[in-house]
């Protein structure tokens, strides 16, 4: 088979890890006999330096035009530091996932057996853990009415979503679900947002349209305690954007490093996949950076946008592999022999 890539490799550490996911999947396509042919654009930071906006319609153009589009991570001090930047690369990530219509972001979380105890939480409670998350990604607070009055001395964001954006977040939550212990919990703050009510009210009424899914409602906040309490006790959960948002970073590090963990942002015609790290710009350079969250999140490309289950696992093969033998980077060396980015790249690409 042939696939058309889309690669944003972004700002920060994005293009070291992204270089080792085309070279894990490279080796994935060569192993099958496909061929994979990479088109390069540029997205945050580097694009508002080169061009002046960080989603240029160019790179739309090269996503639109492709099977699927792997991506880095965007995000450069200069402006995380100034909070009166007019431009900046966060901006083209919300344009990005808008213009392509990237509206379930789907992240996993899960252990494993070989880093089970450098989790920050004890062994007992998150050994089993195999959760997902559907976030909705292009509603809710982040795409509201946004800005100041009172001269500048009072700041607004509104928070607004349709029931259809509910209802086509949900119904890839309840299809999920029935693939998997058929366990879905809706998380929420009904007992405070009107938007949390049309969302509970929306999920309900679904209900009877899958008999066979066992559907739990759940506040935001106590789902954020139970998530380091009792994290095996979940399975499919879907929330809006901005509960999304934090969870999921919390949920990240059950795994023992936010490195390791990949996503997959979902639309109706082209799919993006990306690590959940962000552009960690103090490791820029220094080939410390953690690969495996990208390498992981091209196995999801191929399991899900290609619909090649075994290309996925040889990649997961891997990288369980390199995991137990000790071919880490420095946030999971504990101490021992730290690999660099580029050294865990090479020794999954020979593995493969």
């Amino acid at each position: 088979m042939k696939f058309n890539i889309a690669l944003l490799a972004g700002d920060g550490i994005g293009p070291e890890v992204i270089d080792q996911a085309v070279k894990v999947s490279d080796a994935v396509a060569k192993k099958f006999g496909h061929k994979i042919t990479w088109k390069s654009a540029l997205t945050g930071a580097a694009a508002i330096d080169a061009v002046g906006e960080p989603y240029p319609d160019s790179t739309h153009d090269i996503c639109v035009a492709s099977d699927a589009v792997l991506f880095g991570a965007i995000g450069h001090p200069k402006y995380d530091n100034d909070p009166s930047a007019k431009v900046r690369p966060e901006q083209g990530l919300l344009k990005m996932r808008k213009k392509l219509g990237l509206f379930a972001n789907v992240r996993p979380t899960f252990t494993f057996p070989s880093l089970i105890d450098k989790s920050p939480l004890k062994r007992e409670r998150i050994e089993g853990t195999d959760l997902v998350f559907l976030r909705e990604l292009t509603g809710g607070i982040y795409f509201g009415e946004k800005g100041r009055r009172d001269g500048g001395e009072t700041a607004f964001d509104n928070c607004v979503y349709t029931r259809a954006e509910v209802q086509r977040l949900a119904k890839k939550g309840f299809e999920l679900a029935m693939t998997r212990t058929k366990k879905l919990c809706c998380v929420d703050k009904a007992n405070v947002l009107e938007t949390s009510r049309l969302w509970r009210e929306t999920v309900q009424a679904m209900e009877k349209e899958y008999p066979e899914v066992t559907v739990s409602y759940e506040f935001v906040d106590a789902v954020a305690m139970r998530l380091v309490q009792w994290p095996n006790s979940y399975d499919v959960l879907i929330t809006e954007n901005l509960f999304g948002d934090i969870l999921t970073d919390e949920a990240s590090v059950i795994s023992g490093s936010m490195g390791l963990m990949p996503s997959a942002s979902m639309g109706t015609d082209i799919a993006l996949f990306e690590p959940i790290h962000g552009s960690y710009p103090q490791a820029t350079g220094k080939n410390i950076a953690n690969p495996m969250a990208t390498i992981l999140s091209a196995a999801m490309m191929f399991e899900t946008a290609f619909n090649l289950p075994e290309e996925g696992k040889a990649i997961r093969d891997a990288v369980n592999k390199a995991l137990a033998e000790g071919i880490v980077t420095e946030d999971l060396a504990d101490g021992g022999k730290a690999y660099g980015t580029k050294e865990v790249g090479d020794w999954l690409d020979a593995n493969i």
